[in-house]
């Protein structure tokens, strides 16, 4: 049995994860460092760079305690962790350690993209996947929906080409004077308000895949402006449904267009209860299983690092220890 250990600090959470050669997860620690970033209404990159190097070494070390593995001399068989996209000083954080532990233990070290780290989440929850799979990939900075064919095979349909889902929610959040981050406090506000309050615009109405979440950012802050008696629920709720209407839309047109097994959410925003429920409706609609991540899952942690690290030693060896980081490393350049 082959075990890795996933290293991820693309943003504000330090993890470190062991997984073994069948996606079986032996531990996953997290430590987030999301209250530092609270009172700025996002992520401070400087805080969160410094968050990392005070406790990288502590998470690792629980990673492999939790594991039962010898911190001095754990019998792994490589160190993945995230290479990019992300914050370059997060992304050199966990790099140099995972650098400085595979040239120590004398192990193959593996650099990730982050994004392709989100796809292979399903696999360690549903190891007997289906494939082809539809996945809608969500989260604070990144909004695509990929079509995979197997494990380490993505063909990027479409992507956003401003905003990303979880970017508006921040955004739209910090504008009514919500908490940090955005997605969680605009999701449970919505559950008391009316989508049918405001009208608002869904953009990209074509028949591509690609995505756009500036202009609906936009529409919200002209409404309320001029609508200031429309209560703060209604709006959450309002932008909510405009938001995830443009989303399911473009997976519906994906789901038609291509002959898949399954469909899957993944990333930060697979966490929020309209966007759950419109999947899970479609892949009934569509008769297909739907892969819907546990909290866990959802957001960033390094388990999904070390699954995507066993396939790509497996498939394509090891990476140089002189790898950069690479913080706009984009799915579709990932081959």
């Amino acid at each position: 049995m082959a075990l890795v250990l996933g290293i991820e600090t693309s943003c504000d959470e330090t993890a470190a994860a062991v997984v073994d050669d069948e996606f079986r997860v032996h531990s996953s620690v997290v430590e987030s460092s999301i209250d530092l970033h609270r009172a700025f209404g996002g992520v401070v990159p400087e805080l969160a760079g410094r968050a990392h190097v005070a406790t990288i070494g502590p998470v690792v070390r629980r990673a492999l305690d939790d594991a039962g593995l010898d911190p001095s001399s754990p019998a792994i068989s490589g160190v993945a962790v995230t290479s990019g996209p992300g914050l370059i000083g997060s992304l050199l954080v966990g790099l140099s350690s995972a650098k400085a532990l595979a040239y120590a233990w004398d192990v193959p070290f593996i650099g990730v993209n982050h994004l392709e780290g989100h796809l292979f989440a399903p696999l360690l929850e549903a190891r007997d996947l289906q494939w082809p799979l539809m996945t809608l990939l969500v989260s604070g900075g990144h909004s695509l929906i990929v079509l995979q064919p197997g494990p380490g095979q993505h063909d990027v349909l479409g992507e956003t080409i401003d905003d990303a889902a979880g970017e508006a929610y921040d955004k739209v959040a910090r504008w009514l004077g919500l908490g940090y981050p955005g997605g969680p406090e605009i999701d449970r506000l919505a559950k008391e308000g009316s989508p049918e309050a405001m009208k608002l615009p869904v953009s990209m109405i074509g028949d591509d895949f690609d995505l756009s979440f500036s202009g609906l950012k936009t529409a919200v802050v002209r409404a309320t402006e001029a609508h200031r008696e429309i209560a703060l629920a209604d709006v959450a709720a309002s932008f909510q449904a405009a938001l995830s209407e443009q989303l399911l839309r473009k997976l519906r047109h994906a789901l038609e267009r291509y002959d898949v097994a399954g469909v899957a959410l993944a990333g930060g925003v697979a966490a929020n209860s309209a966007l759950r429920a419109g999947v899970t409706q479609l892949a009934k609609e569509f008769g297909l299983v739907v892969h819907l991540p546990t909290m866990a899952m959802c957001t960033d942690n390094a388990a999904m690092i070390a699954a995507a690290g066993l396939h790509r030693l497996a498939t394509s060896g090891p990476s140089p220890l002189d790898l950069s980081a690479r913080p706009n490393w984009q799915l579709a350049d990932v081959s």
